[in-house]
């Protein structure tokens, strides 16, 4: 028997069949990795360095969108939110975790949430002590990062302010009460001040229109100078606590550069946007079939001290010689 098929017929037929060639091509096409980003603070302060990652991931041949999708968990400055962020993206399978905020409190929880997925990691902590990693090269486990050792620059942030203020008899520090390194981080400052010869102003701020009242205590309590502890809720209103420091005009000490960059007296730390950097660049490695237990933790080789001179200016300071010539960086 003869089936007889027209022009018409032949072509739709024809048309469907290639309409059905570029599906069965995508279906066969492996899954996008997902890197879960989990951060203790919003959306708004990460940009920045969310470009620093996407940059760090390119270098290693991952384009968001492209070839590698990112799922955000912002925990936006409330650290009890955190555990249930983590639990979600173990939920949701993501390939990678890469666990910022806090001063290592986020590393922590998404350490406790899965032992299995790998996690690339920020931190203030000390990584071996706080139970991240085995050892700073051998981390073995799921996890390895980055480590600031900010809280452990406090001390140092004090002794500068010393030498900024030295008549001054009390030093001020700024904390975030919710932040779980607050307690460690006042201790190891106060104790540098008792070293020094200085007592310790301690004021709190974990919200906004806190802050006012806390720079008002600093004033009362005479303080020749403040501290602004290391803290992503702090790091994210840069602006706010430059300006308030100028109204009140109390000398400040910060962690990051950008802070002196818009104004701010001083800064001394490490170059935040490299370190995020790496954090896209063993986020890639990772994904490409490195374990985390073979990449060693990395540290920062260089910590910046950046005076603004205009600032000092404005406050009527002569920053000592001795200061300047240890600058990284002097901005006039």
């Amino acid at each position: 028997m003869t089936v007889t098929i027209g022009r018409r017929e032949l072509l739709v037929a024809l048309g469907g069949a290639a309409a059905a060639w570029p599906l069965a091509a995508r279906a066969q096409q492996p899954a996008m990795p997902v890197i879960g980003l989990l951060y203790g603070g919003s959306s708004d302060a990460f940009g920045y360095l969310l470009t620093a990652i996407r940059r760090g991931l390119r270098e290693s041949g991952y384009i968001e969108g492209r070839n590698v999708a990112i799922e955000f968990r912002w925990a936006e400055d409330r650290y009890d939110r955190v555990p249930a962020l983590a639990e979600d993206l173990v939920r949701r399978r993501v390939d990678v975790i890469i666990a910022n905020g806090g001063g290592g409190y986020v590393a922590k929880v998404a350490k406790a949430a899965t032992e299995t997925i790998p996690i690339v990691f920020t931190t203030n902590l000390d990584p071996v002590k706080s139970g991240l990693v085995a050892s700073l090269n051998h981390p073995g486990g799921n996890a390895t990062g980055m480590s600031f050792f900010s809280s452990l620059l406090e001390p140092k942030k004090l002794e500068l302010m010393h030498e900024l203020a030295p008549k001054a008899a009390a030093i001020a520090i700024l904390v975030n009460p919710d932040n779980p390194n607050t307690e460690s981080i006042a201790k190891i400052v106060k104790e540098a001040g008792d070293a020094l010869g200085r007592s310790l102003v301690i004021a709190t701020a974990n919200t906004d229109h806190e802050f006012e009242s806390a720079y008002a205590t600093v004033v009362e309590r005479r303080a020749g100078g403040i501290i602004i502890a290391a803290d992503p809720f702090f790091n994210a209103r840069r602006e706010e606590l430059v300006a308030l420091s100028a109204r009140y005009a109390i000398p400040a000490i910060y962690e990051w550069r950008e802070f002196a960059e818009i104004g701010g007296l001083m800064s001394y730390g490490s170059r935040v946007t490299d370190t995020f950097r790496q954090v896209g660049i063993y986020a890639g490695r990772i994904l490409k079939g490195e374990k985390p237990a073979d990449l060693p933790v990395e540290q920062p080789t260089k910590f910046e001290l950046v005076v603004n001179l205009k600032t000092a200016k404005m406050l009527g300071l002569d920053v000592p010689t001795a200061i300047l010539l240890r600058a990284d960086e002097v901005i006039e």
